[in-house]
């Protein structure tokens, strides 16, 4: 590709401008061209466009060489310069060159006519580049000079070696109080402790990097010491090795910062948990009162958001929109909130919200105190409940008798009056039989009112042998229940006995199997089992009411229409009721949680709709106080197996996981079945078993035991669930399932059901 060459003839000759033209192009150049005679028509070409060079005949008519160089140097315009001519001699060609002209050619020799535009051209790029160059330069010396002298910090540069100043800007002397001339007598030693000398040395030496920060300790002229964040840069000045030193006074901010450690550490003292949060509710400060309530360290919590964090079912979310917007008005909010810690647990605060500002009066964080009063509800919960159970046995005693008056001559007159009109018809009689019924019905159901408000406490209690309590409800269901529906009995032959009215048990134990029927409409399976149980401090964590102990577990399980999760909370409650008007009272169940609670004991319910319901009674036995039974512990100790444990129940996979760690075992947890399949893909190998609830929400149990035996049809699955599965042994193994684990269970039942899946053969 030819070069391109713009250039500006100043030439009255056509015949002359053709032959320079010509030996351009045969140069090798494009031309661009226009010949100008005049200064005007010359001055008017060079501020239309730019040229690359300038070719002159010395003398023109009304113009000349001299003059077309001479308006060049006035637009200040650096183009090559070439004057063409004839006629001009050394004298004048030397004249010119002097004068600023690049070359000067003979036109009976325009031979050095390309090589002259070459060099020149080379020459003029060679001259833009110093100049861009040299402009870059004094525009960088003219921003260093800006920043230095108008930089509001202290600012100097100081020689590398001896350490003395060379320059200060005025916010060095206005902040040191020395003035210049004294700043430029003093050395960096007459401004830094004599013990930082060295350091000082030290840090200069070190060749990391060029630019180096750190925190020293300076002396103004008033004797007064400061602390100074100081950024170091390496540079020449004035041909000497030097260093650039730019002064961050951080004295305030230390004071500062150490006033915040010393109110922290206050803070780190008190009980409650105290914390701040951004407008954004992200977490700014976190004292160990937090640590301590909530679980998380505040390593883990600080830039986290509050709501997100503490907040995690949409049904406890409190209105934030209406709090904040108190907040913003009053300056203050106080109120409870229902939170949950790092394990899951709900608990409920009392939290105080008060509002910070800036220095403009601009809302900028939210101090938060809250105080942890989950028992204290708890415990103004059981005493609501006490006083509204006192209140109906007050009411209950005070209409017993009159209502027993009602009903004793009606009972009596419904038995004598088939006595004394013995030839009444089947209609009339059938109609006595139903009032008397109904007038038993009605002083049984006034004896339950009284046996409920009175917490059982009514009859003596002996020594009780549950076994024969269960075969005779047994024998009630066997005969009195439809034919659609089976009843088994499962009772352990050395089966302890406790210490109960057994009027009172045997109560008990009928209202649940009559609620079981209730629950089989179609007809189903009727289970009423019982074992002797040592509780131990893994078992009694699951539930509030268990000690650590000996008891009798009395189980009754249906497969009947199960209990929603809505309403199993609420089904131990006096006169609630799912039944039909006239179908139930709503105190059975009342009066089972008081007897067996006044007994000692408590009762565990586990059910699922449409798969049916367990009730287990827990009654403390009085015939082993001793220690648990004897379990050889190093026996039921794993091999650093990994196991890995499924449970959308925090606290049942933190036990199962604890017990397991505790007993040589590696633990991996997951809450759902989406997880332990995550975690089984990348563990595949090193995993040795899952225990894996069946009930969980989402993906249950079954489709990922499916699910892992795609991935690894040899898995080895522990199956655990609070409902007794009424699996036959072709279910289980179609599942996959090698053992089952009844929820809850003992550290002892958990690890020798594990050591017999891992090895079956061995004792």
């Amino acid at each position: 590709m030819t070069p391109k060459l713009r250039v500006l003839i100043v030439e009255d000759s056509e015949d002359d401008t053709l032959m320079t033209l010509r030996e351009l192009r045969r140069g090798g150049y494009t031309l661009e061209h226009v010949r100008v005679d005049t200064k005007e028509t010359m001055q008017v070409a060079l501020e239309r466009q730019p040229w690359d060079i300038v070719i002159a005949d010395y003398t023109l008519p009304v113009f000349s060489a001299p003059a077309a160089l001479k308006l060049l140097q006035t637009l200040k315009l650096d183009l090559p310069f070439i004057i063409v001519s004839g006629t001009i001699g050394e004298d004048i060609a030397v004249a010119s060159m002097k004068a600023g002209a690049n070359d000067y050619i003979i036109k009976g020799n325009l031979a050095r006519l390309v090589p002259a535009v070459e060099r020149e051209l080379r020459e003029a790029k060679e001259r833009y580049k110093r100049h861009i160059t040299e402009q870059a330069l004094r525009d960088s010396e003219a921003r260093y000079r800006l920043l230095f002298e108008s930089n509001p910090h202290p600012m100097w540069v100081f020689d590398s070696q001896t350490l003395a100043f060379l320059a200060v800007n005025q916010a060095a002397i206005a902040h040191y109080g020395y003035s210049e001339a004294e700043f430029l007598q003093m050395a960096i030693a007459d401004i830094i402790p004599p013990e930082d000398i060295p350091r000082l040395h030290q840090t200069l030496s070190a060749r990391e990097s060029n630019q180096k920060t750190s925190i020293w300790k300076h002396q103004k002229k008033d004797g007064s010491l400061i602390d100074v964040e100081v950024v170091i840069h390496a540079l020449t000045f004035a041909g000497r090795k030097a260093n650039l030193v730019l002064v961050d006074d951080i004295t305030e901010t230390k004071q500062a910062e150490q006033k915040i450690r010393e109110q922290a550490a206050l803070l780190d003292i008190a009980t409650d948990a105290i914390f701040v949060r951004d407008m954004e509710h992200n977490i700014l400060f976190w004292n160990k009162g937090a640590e301590r309530l909530y679980g998380w360290q505040a390593t883990e919590v600080i830039g986290k958001n509050a709501i997100a964090l503490l907040n995690k079912s949409e049904e406890t979310l409190p209105p934030f929109a209406a709090i904040e917007a108190n907040l913003l008005n009053t300056g203050k909010w106080q109120g409870e909130l229902h939170q949950v810690t790092k394990n899951g647990k709900n608990i409920i605060v009392e939290s105080r919200w008060t509002l910070v500002l800036d220095e403009w009066s601009h809302p900028k964080s939210i101090l938060t105190v809250s105080t942890d009063i989950t028992e204290k509800k708890q415990l103004e919960l059981q005493f609501l409940r006490a006083q509204r159970l006192e209140s109906l046995g007050t009411l209950a005693s005070g209409i017993a008798h009159d209502f027993n008056n009602i009903l004793t001559p009606i009972l009596a007159v419904a038995q004598l009056l088939p006595l004394k009109l013995p030839n009444i018809d089947d209609s009339s009689q059938q109609l006595l039989k139903m009032l008397e019924s109904s007038a038993k019905r009605g002083a049984d159901l006034v004896q339950q009112i009284l046996s409920f408000t009175r917490g059982g406490a009514e009859g003596s209690r002996t020594i009780v042998q549950v076994r024969h309590l269960i075969a005779d409800v047994a024998q009630v269901a066997r005969r009195t229940f439809p034919k659609s529906i089976e009843t088994q009995m499962n009772l352990a032959p050395d089966l302890w006995t406790v210490l109960a009215d057994a009027t009172q048990i045997h109560q008990v134990l009928m209202n649940l199997i009559v609620n079981a029927r209730d629950a089989m409409i179609h007809g189903g399976n009727l289970s009423i089992g019982a074992e002797n149980l040592w509780i131990d401090e893994n078992y009694a964590r699951m539930y509030v009411d268990a000690e650590v102990g000996s008891y009798i577990a009395i189980t009754i399980s249906d497969t009947g229409t199960g209990i929603s999760p809505d309403i199993i909370d609420r089904i131990f409650d006096p006169f609630f009721t799912t039944k039909e008007v006239g179908k139930g009272t709503g105190l059975g169940l009342s009066t089972v949680m008081g007897i067996v609670k006044s007994h000692g004991g408590f009762v565990n319910v586990y059910s699922e709709v449409g798969k049916g319901s367990r009730f287990k009674i827990f009654l403390p036995s009085r015939q082993v106080t001793e220690n648990p039974p004897d379990s050889n512990g190093e026996l039921l100790n794993g091999n650093n197996e990994l196991i890995l444990v499924v449970d959308d129940e925090v606290a049942i996979c933190e036990i199962a996981k604890t017990t397991l760690e505790t007993h040589n075992y590696q633990v991996l947890t997951a809450s759902d079945g989406i997880e332990a399949l995550a975690l089984y893909a990348q563990n595949k190998k090193k995993i040795s078993a899952v225990l894996i609830d069946m009930m969980m929400p989402g993906m249950d149990g079954s489709t990922t035991i499916l699910t892992l035996q795609r991935m690894n049809p040899d898995v080895q699955i522990l199956a655990m669930s609070g409902l007794m599965l009424n699996w036959t042994n072709a279910q289980q193994i179609s599942l996959g399932i090698q053992k089952f684990l009844p929820k809850p269970f003992t550290a002892e039942v958990l690890l020798s059901t594990l050591k017999s899946l891992l090895y079956p053969t061995s004792g």
